[in-house]
């Protein structure tokens, strides 16, 4: 229908809707017209008329889509009513004597308010019973009746947004709101109902609409959906209920990372920004998952330049844009360098051009198969190039040097571990004896990290399976990458030379189990993607440690954050493979490696 069409309706409507009223209440209130006169009857209903049609244009009602009316809505209709009667009272005031039929008036304001309202709302009513519930739209539960369900269910029900989602029930675990309903929908239960609730409402679809849910109740919570055969997602962001930023739009789907019920990291914002605002920053690996993401955290303290080194021509480009289109700060110099940690001319080339104060070395090789069949790539990798920017580092007076290290570093099974425990050595030694603050920090897995097993899973599961997991009860630590570079800049803040941090990585996983979850995240069962099981990798373990067994922790340096040292470095056996390497075949190489590993002496754990 056309905007002139409409309009000409709507006007013909309320036309006949103010008649009606004023006639209806004249013959209410004076039956027998002695009073309320013919005259006074037609002069009312004119003037009524043409302040219905003033007010309606000034308070847009003729513009307004009555399908998805709301409380503001109403608002304006009781106002355009409102000073319509009154001006019309102010009409009757001066043609009859300075007297007002009031009752009559007062009568014709109820029926008036009633009859254009109901005009309106049946738009809304018909909307809402007839239009929206069909048939293939998803019966949804939503989780949470506290500001961000309201507002959710509220969109679904009135706004006009492209989703098949249908709010039928809530659950909530404040009791108080049992029985009580929200926008028509009723809280019929707690969150250790939702099984129960599912399975009595036929509930396809489950959205979380608890921001505020720290990481352990929200586990619960996942845990308790993914019992139930119905798709989960959830609003992720507290901040969006100050912002006003919540929306159907928002909700994404549940992550890994959600159901690992690790706890927020809280840094020393202070500490950090005295250690890293207005300093020359320098990033090796700055465009694998790990330097990236320490390039993103660095950003929000405002360094006066952030070097960003890398091999990789595409992964430097793509941070250098990434950083410069999210931040758009004047304030931080970026400057992308290509370059080969292994090039040893190349890193002190670097570090004499622009003199950083912090080096945070994320470069390295960490896939483990692939380093067993390619042990002399790994040494020139971890511990040549280590060994290359660190003593560039120590002969330019680098202030901090902080090596991102890794939990395989712990009695190593394979080459990897080994150039990674190797590589914490090089920086010990030169601790031993550097001005520069030599440092290591080590973590476990990282999620979504290039090498991590999610991607692969992901992949695994969009080509319909199976799952590949090696072996039914290997165990790894998790941290999502975020955290671990949190962790890793502030471990920076606490050195003082020569520590190995490590960061507490919660309650290992089991790969297995990791599986599961993605695939009934993803929709699906393990009937529908099957786990398969490939047996150990070479290299591989069925556990990690974070420190060795004679690590004694004697409490954390900061929050997540332990610190142990090892002692005396075998300089000559490390020095000499470094030097002859080249001349080593592959087994004799991890030979060598394993025997400057495990031939230092015992480690000893201090604050």
């Amino acid at each position: 229908m056309s905007y002139r069409k409409r309009m000409f309706l709507l006007m013909l409507l309320d036309s006949l809707t103010v008649s009606l009223a004023i006639f209806v209440a004249s013959w209410i209130v004076y039956p027998g017209m002695q009073v309320w006169s013919t005259q006074t009857v037609i002069i009312s209903t004119i003037s009524l008329l043409v302040f219905h049609h003033l007010y309606a244009f000034l308070y847009k009602l003729y513009h307004k889509v009555w399908a998805y009316a709301s409380v503001n809505e109403l608002f304006a209709i009781v106002q355009a009513i409102t000073l319509s009667v009154v001006s019309t009272g102010i009409i009757q005031y001066f043609i009859n004597g300075f007297s007002i039929y009031r009752r009559a008036l007062l009568v014709t304001y109820l029926l008036y308010l009633l009859l254009i309202g109901g005009t309106r709302f049946t738009w809304r009513i018909v909307r809402d019973r007839f239009l929206v519930r069909q048939k293939d739209q998803k019966r949804t539960l939503i989780v949470g009746a506290g500001a961000a369900g309201a507002m959710i269910a509220r969109q679904l029900k009135n706004e006009h947004h492209n989703t098949d989602l249908c709010p039928v029930a809530f659950v909530d675990d404040d009791v108080t709101k049992h029985r009580m309903q929200l926008y028509d929908i009723p809280v019929i239960g707690g969150t250790d109902n939702i099984l129960e609730v599912v399975e009595a409402e036929a509930i396809d679809h489950i959205v979380i609409a608890i921001p505020s849910l720290k990481n352990g109740d929200l586990k619960n919570i996942i845990n308790q959906c993914n019992k139930a055969d119905a798709k989960v997602q959830i609003l992720p962001k507290i901040e969006d209920i100050a912002t006003g930023r919540v929306s159907v739009n928002a909700l994404r789907n549940v992550d890994v990372e959600d159901v690992l019920g690790r706890p927020p990291v809280t840094l020393d914002i202070h500490k950090i920004s005295e250690y890293v605002t207005d300093q020359t920053v320098m990033v090796t690996g700055a465009g694998g998952s790990i330097g990236s993401e320490i390039c993103r955290q660095l950003m929000r303290f405002t360094p006066d330049r952030l070097i960003l080194v890398g091999h990789g021509e595409f992964s430097i480009y793509s941070i250098d844009m990434e950083l410069r289109n999210t931040f758009q700060t004047k304030d931080v110099e970026i400057i992308p360098i290509i370059g080969d940690v292994q090039d040893r001319k190349r890193m002190f080339s670097i570090m004499e051009t622009y003199q950083p104060t912090i080096v945070y070395h994320a470069a390295a090789h960490k896939h483990v198969p692939l380093m067993e069949h390619n042990p002399h790539e790994a040494i020139k990798n971890n511990v040549i190039g280590t060994r290359n920017v660190a003593e560039a580092a120590d002969t330019f007076g680098i202030g901090t040097f902080v090596l991102v290290s890794t939990d395989k570093a712990v009695n190593p099974t394979n080459v990897m571990g080994a150039t990674k425990r190797v590589a914490e050595m090089v920086v010990q030694d030169l601790a031993s004896r550097s001005k520069t603050k030599f440092v290591a920090v080590r973590f476990g897995n990282v999620l979504g990290s290039r090498g991590s097993v999610i991607p692969l899973f992901k992949k695994q599961i969009e080509a319909g399976g199976p799952i590949t997991v090696t072996h039914p009860n290997m165990t790894r630590y998790f941290m999502t990458i975020p955290e671990a570079s949190r962790l890793v800049i502030q471990a920076g803040t606490l050195a003082k030379g020569g520590e190995i941090f490590v960061l507490d990585m919660g309650e290992p996983v089991k790969i297995v189990d990791l599986a599961k979850n993605l695939i009934k995240l993803s929709g699906f069962s393990t009937k529908d993607i099957p786990i398969e099981f490939s047996g150990i990798r070479p290299g591989e373990k069925m556990y990690e440690e974070l420190l060795g067994e004679d690590e004694i922790l004697p409490g954390e340096v900061y929050e997540k954050i332990y610190v142990g040292r090892t002692k005396e470095v075998h300089t000559e056996r490390l020095l000499a493979l470094i030097e002859q390497f080249p001349k080593y075949s592959n087994e004799e190489l991890k030979d060598e490696l394993m025997g400057i590993v495990f031939g230092e002496r015992e480690v000893e754990a201090v604050t």
